[in-house]
């Protein structure tokens, strides 16, 4: 015998109509359970104290105290100085009015010491010790333009390179100048050192 697999319009009837009210009862419990848990958070949001706020006096206990802050003199007496830099003082031309670093008076005499400069040129125009200063900068060699007023050949701008203490950076630095076709001139110097 044959049997029917196929479900009767009657058995359709009666399974559709539980699911249908079953949905909507799990839907309705869990909007109360949401409901429900969302309240619970705020409550407990609002009794327990936030640990980024500080209230009344536990601020001012752990805030350090003012004598923790003030800066410490130095043993000399003297509080430490921190350079100032001046826009202006950089500019090119203004290369002799820059600050130098103050010596200590002191009761001893001051050595003098031999510095070497090396001279890559000297120019009327102040354009062209600038370019020439550029040049050099493009080999990463720093040098600075001095001008010097004179009453027979105007002012002269010289493109020096230094100070050099040891007579070695002078001929490395001269023999780099000497492959990129610049060539300079020695110029000895004294300096006073502490």
């Amino acid at each position: 015998m044959t049997r029917d697999y196929k479900p009767s319009a009657r058995n359709r009837s009666k399974r559709s109509s539980g699911s249908g009210s079953s949905l909507l009862v799990g839907i309705l419990i869990g909007l109360l359970l949401g409901l429900g848990l969302a309240l619970l958070v705020a409550i407990y949001l609002n009794k327990v104290p936030s640990p980024f706020l500080t209230r009344g006096k536990s601020a001012d206990a752990t805030a350090p105290s003012a004598e923790v802050l003030k800066p410490v003199p130095l043993p000399s007496g003297r509080t430490e100085e921190k350079p100032r830099f001046d826009f202006y003082s950089i500019l090119p031309g203004n290369e002799n009015t820059a600050a130098k670093p103050q010596q200590p008076a002191s009761g001893a005499p001051a050595q003098v010491k031999e510095t070497f400069y090396l001279q890559a040129g000297a120019f009327q125009s102040p354009a062209e010790a600038d370019n020439m200063k550029a040049r050099l900068a493009m080999l990463g060699i720093e040098a600075s333009v001095q001008s010097n007023a004179s009453t027979d050949r105007g002012t002269l701008h010289r493109v020096r390179i230094g100070p050099f203490e040891r007579v070695e950076e002078v001929n490395r630095t001269r023999a780099t100048l000497k492959q990129n076709g610049i060539e300079t001139t020695l110029i000895k110097g004294r300096e006073s050192a502490n």
